[in-house]
């Protein structure tokens, strides 16, 4: 593993030889700077895992050099400092630096927050590779004229606060949408909660939903948040909502209606800030006809609608969707890549896909395993003929 390079930005050489020499005998490859114009000439042709800069500097402090180095990259900046009082620091971190270290400096402390420093960069690139992996798996595919139009309106839409109601058959990927407009809006730093309402008991969605106080009911052993408080500031998405219980359809209607909750078994009004995104199966308006949903309700989550639609009306997509999830899986299953021939995509376009893009990627994965490379017509037939 290659060492970590920290760049010492100070216009006193004894200090930058004194750190040099500390953290070269640390095993970290060190690079000098002597002022803020040379720091920045050096940051524009490499990259360094941690900076140490003084603030203290002839023509360019060290407060305004992180405020360039901000506009360069994201390393975690250290900054020392022989004149230092309480405002100095405060005014450090609120623009971003990593610490704030006085001289003569503790050298212990330094070395702790430079391994801090480090591991908190490495987290960072961790995280952003994870996030472009997550982003990857959510990828809204196809050029189809409704696929356009649909990722057209969530660019329209995502950057709003407008409750958003998501509609479409089992399997067509309601919550790919929801995941980006998320991902679009100015909450994608925040938390995007999702709640699969069919899959939690009528019972147990108020406190899934809303959270509960200690004792309220016989399992509730301590008190738990529920997920609009998690969702707090982000985005919470109530899939398959159309089969939400009336009782807790009137508790999100409040919550929609007030931006408070209140706990099960509470009697505090909660306050929160969240994006609702709804999604669903059902024809909400038949549900409303048999009273087993609120109309009221409908009204509040139906500002935009967004209907994503069946596979069977998006065949053309099929190539590319199935080019996307051949790459998916063979990633995840370490199989060397594979293809399919013409004659496998005209033979995918004649099944009726009942389970639209979910039963898809799973078809995709089960021709990946059983078929030789490329993956022919004659395999489609072969492993979708039914017995």
């Amino acid at each position: 593993m290659d060492s970590q390079k920290i760049l010492i930005i100070d216009d006193e050489a004894p200090i930058r030889h004194a750190l040099r020499d500390i953290l070269e005998y640390e095993n970290y490859t060190i690079i000098e700077a002597e002022n803020a114009m040379e720091a920045l000439s050096i940051l524009q042709k490499e990259k360094f895992d941690t900076i140490i800069s003084d603030i203290k500097m002839p023509n360019m402090d060290g407060i305004e050099l992180l405020s360039k180095i901000q506009e360069i990259c994201e390393t975690p900046v250290i900054m020392i400092t022989g004149h230092g009082d309480i405002d100095t620091a405060v005014e450090t971190i609120k623009k971003g630096a990593y610490d704030y270290i006085t001289k003569p400096l503790d050298l212990n402390r330094l070395l702790v927050s430079v391994r801090n420093a480090q591991d908190k960069q490495y987290l960072m690139v961790e995280t952003k590779k994870l996030k472009k992996k997550i982003n990857k798996q959510y990828d809204i595919i196809g050029e189809s004229p409704t696929i356009k139009q649909l990722k057209e309106m969530i660019d329209k839409v995502a950057p709003t606060n407008a409750r958003v109601l998501i509609t479409g058959e089992n399997g067509t990927g309601k919550e790919l949408v929801a995941h980006w407009l998320h991902e679009k809006s100015d909450r994608s730093s925040n938390t995007f909660v999702e709640v699969n309402c069919a899959a939690i008991p009528s019972e147990l969605i108020e406190s899934e939903l809303f959270g509960h106080e200690k004792g309220s009911f016989t399992s509730a052993v301590k008190q738990r948040k529920g997920n609009f408080e998690l969702a707090d500031n982000g985005t919470l998405f109530l899939d398959e909502i159309g089969d939400m219980s009336l009782s807790a359809q009137a508790k999100v209607l409040r919550a929609l209606q007030e931006n408070k909750i209140t706990r099960v078994g509470g009697e505090k009004d909660i306050h929160v800030n969240v994006r609702v995104i709804a999604a669903t199966n059902k024809n909400l308006q038949h549900e409303i006809e048999n009273r087993t949903f609120r109309e009221d309700l409908y009204h509040r989550i139906n500002v935009i609608n967004l209907h994503v639609p069946p596979l069977r009306e998006r065949l053309d997509d099929i190539p590319l969707l199935v080019e996307h999830f051949t790459i998916l899986i063979c990633e995840n299953q370490g199989m060397p890549m594979r293809t399919f021939n013409n004659d496998a995509y005209e033979e995918l376009k004649k099944l009726p896909w009942k389970g639209n893009i979910r039963e898809l990627r799973n078809m995709v994965e089960r021709l990946l395993i059983l078929c030789d490379n490329p993956v022919s017509g004659a395999d489609v037939i072969k492993y979708t003929r039914h017995s």
